[in-house]
């Protein structure tokens, strides 16, 4: 999978989900933005939580935008196979399998575009 593109795709039909439904859409942007806030936690460390998560629930999608944003939050790769790691604690097998599909994304974001 080419996650780069992934990515783009899924960002232009969610721009597309959004002019049909943009209530449901919008609500869910502030969401986003709320939950990704810094708190706490800085924004880093809480795209590195919703990696781990996409991984474990096994999510292509969402592990293209949290690799992607983790590393605009400032990640390096270290902090992301780590985060592989625990995955894979919480995760087991399957986990393994998305946290190498999580590690072809982190390598593909990380080609200069």
């Amino acid at each position: 999978m080419d996650y780069r593109k992934h990515y783009e795709h899924l960002r232009s039909l969610m721009g597309d989900l959004g002019k049909e439904i943009p209530d449901t859409m919008g609500a869910f942007a502030g969401l986003h933005q709320a939950g990704v806030a810094a708190g706490a936690l800085d924004w880093k460390t809480k795209e590195l939580i919703g990696l781990g998560i996409a991984i474990t629930v096994r999510c292509h999608g969402c592990i293209a935008f949290h690799v992607h944003d983790a590393i605009e939050a400032g990640a390096g790769r270290a902090e992301i196979t780590e985060t592989i790691g625990v995955a894979v604690l919480m995760g087991g097998g399957p986990a393994v399998m998305y946290g190498c599909e999580a590690l072809e994304a982190l390598e593909q974001f990380s080609v200069t575009k």
